[in-house]
């Protein structure tokens, strides 16, 4: 069965490729990513995966499995999306600095009429940093396109002090969760030639 990754994320293609299971991107589902009133981060993260999902089923080219992923930094009751621009990465990093968050990150796989979704909620533990040594990494232009203003898989990562549960589920695909749902989907992964 071919499986399409709907997603523009580079990050979600690596370690899909890292666990050797072929896919074929689709174009980044373009969806509604406003919380919902009082829709718990949780929830949030897990629908906006099943939308990506389910919109990139349905410009799939031949039938196939899709998997759709969503990841949200959350502090509090706050939902840390992708920053607008570097005022708002630095505001977001400095909220960040010295205190722990959580990193959700749900994955969708529909496959032949049916759906399954699974999340993973990470415990992040920031360093405390100086607004100076903030505006260095945000100027390296590297937390632009994530949310939270950071990658943990490059120059983020020194701003990390700990980590509780899943760091593929920080970087953006938790691997645990998306190997259970390959596996429900009867996807293939380890296929290596």
């Amino acid at each position: 069965m071919i499986l399409y990754l709907a997603s523009g994320s580079p990050r979600r293609a690596e370690l899909l490729q890292q666990i050797a299971v072929p896919f074929t991107v689709l174009p980044a589902p373009s969806i509604d990513e406003t919380p919902r009133s009082a829709e718990a981060a949780v929830d949030y993260v897990r629908r906006m995966a099943r939308e990506k999902a389910l919109v990139g089923q349905a410009r799939m080219p031949t039938p196939g499995a899709v998997l759709g992923a969503d990841t949200a930094v959350v502090l509090g009751d706050q939902i840390l999306g992708k920053p607008a621009d570097d005022t708002e990465a630095l505001a977001m990093l400095t909220q960040l600095s010295g205190t722990s968050h959580q990193v959700i990150s749900a994955v969708c796989v529909c496959s032949e009429g049916r759906q399954a979704v699974r999340h993973t909620v990470t415990t992040v533990q920031f360093r405390p940093f100086e607004a100076a040594r903030l505006e260095v990494y945000v100027a390296t232009g590297e937390g632009r396109d994530k949310a939270g203003s950071y990658g943990i898989q490059g120059l983020g990562g020194a701003l990390v002090e700990s980590l509780s549960g899943s760091y593929s589920g920080v970087v953006g695909l938790p691997l645990e969760q998306t190997v259970e749902l390959l596996e429900w989907a009867d996807i293939p992964y380890w296929q290596i030639d």
